[in-house]
């Protein structure tokens, strides 16, 4: 950590720094992400970050770079100071901290979606849900290996992607946590 800090001040000696409000975005500005080894600390960082006024989102890690855990969250890299005192401070620290300089870095899509004709399907890590494209009704969950998701699937199939409870609401793992990405993004994808 401290070599990252060294060869960024390297970096940015003599030139001034750019003033930024707390939270706020300079732009342009390159992107970094956070590998965490656990997915439930990728859960907690989100949740911290966000409640910090942070814009961040989880994507999945490139590659070259997966650890136990198939998410990381990209955030702004003119931020990472602040980022990483503000997980420090909440008992979270990333294996790693990646600044994204090659297209071999690029974190990828949480999201899978595969288009079925009168269908679709959104993938959010091992989590799927499958909408009727002209009524919007969730006609399949599947996936995870999770106790709760036999009950969020009973939940929520036969509802209307547009009226239906988010899973984070009833569910407690994992893969409830994925599930509500992908009915988030299929609740995107239906309403257009």
């Amino acid at each position: 950590m401290k070599a990252f800090f060294s060869r960024l001040a390297g970096l940015t000696r003599g030139k001034p720094r750019p003033k930024v409000a707390p939270g706020a975005s300079a732009a342009p500005a390159g992107q970094g992400f956070l590998v965490f080894q656990q997915t439930g600390e990728v859960i907690r960082a989100e949740l911290v970050l966000r409640e910090a006024e942070f814009r961040v989102k989880v994507m999945g890690p490139p590659p070259a770079l997966r650890t136990g855990c198939d998410m990381v969250v990209v955030f702004d890299l003119m931020q990472e100071p602040r980022i990483h005192r503000t997980l420090e401070a909440h008992g979270l620290e990333p294996l790693r901290i990646v600044p994204v300089r090659d297209a071999l870095l690029d974190p990828v899509s949480l999201f899978q979606v595969r288009d079925y004709g009168a269908w679709f399907m959104v993938r959010a890590a091992n989590m799927k849900i499958t909408v009727e494209r002209a009524s919007g009704k969730i006609v399949n969950i599947s996936g995870g290996g999770c106790p709760d998701v036999p009950y969020l699937a009973a939940l929520l199939t036969g509802q209307g992607i547009g009226e239906a409870e988010e899973p984070r609401l009833k569910g407690q793992t994992l893969c409830s946590y994925s599930l509500q990405r992908a009915f988030e993004e299929a609740r995107r994808l239906w309403r257009g």
